[in-house]
Formats: structure tokens, C-alpha cells, sequence
């Protein structure tokens, strides 16, 4: 016999719980805004101020994020958000640092 198939809302990857959560979704967007920019910026050197500072700040945010985090969604986007920021701290480290060529 034929039945019709029912989707769970709490099945998928992304489900929410129905409520709203501002402080956590906000973190998750900034999270994910400085990954991309730390990320983008370490791929030229002479942008290592930006990179490093951005990623750890990044880094800050969705490691705080992560820890008040109430939903798959916000978990997943943090950590690419996470991922992100940590590459371009580390590369930023790498190009020259947190104060490279600010202190001579």
C-alpha cells in the first residue's frame, strides 16, 4: 500500500528548533564575514595586518558562538566560519604577524 511520505523538519541538516536566536545568529554571520575576510586577505602578503587581526577576532567569535550554539545550523556555519578565520590568522602569522612592520 502507497503511503505518503512525511518530511521531519527536525531530520534535516539545517533544521531549526522554531525559535528565534539573535545573539547566536549574529555570531554565526560575523563568524563567517571575518573567515571570509581573513581568508581572502592572506593570500597577499603585504595584507598580514588585516588577515591576522581579522582571523583572530574570528577565531574569538565563533569559538563563543560554538559554546552558547543551540542548533545544527549555527554549529555548521560556525565552523566553516572558524575554519576560514583560523587559515588566514595563521597564514597572516606567517606573512608577518599581529604587529609585523607597525614596530620597528
Amino acid at each position: 500500500m502507497a503511503q505518503a511520505f512525511q518530511r521531519h523538519p527536525s531530520s534535516s541538516l539545517f533544521a531549526t528548533d522554531g525559535k528565534p536566536h539573535p545573539l547566536q545568529d549574529t555570531l554565526m554571520v560575523v563568524t563567517l564575514v571575518l573567515g571570509a575576510l581573513s581568508f581572502i586577505t592572506a593570500q597577499f602578503h603585504h595584507l598580514h595586518l588585516i588577515s591576522s587581526w581579522a582571523g583572530l577576532v574570528g577565531i574569538i567569535t565563533g569559538a563563543y558562538g560554538q559554546f552558547i550554539s543551540e542548533t545544527t545550523r549555527e554549529r555548521t556555519f560556525l565552523i566553516v566560519g572558524l575554519g576560514a578565520s583560523a587559515i588566514g590568522f595563521f597564514l597572516g602569522m606567517a606573512h608577518g604577524g599581529l604587529f609585523g612592520g607597525v614596530f620597528d
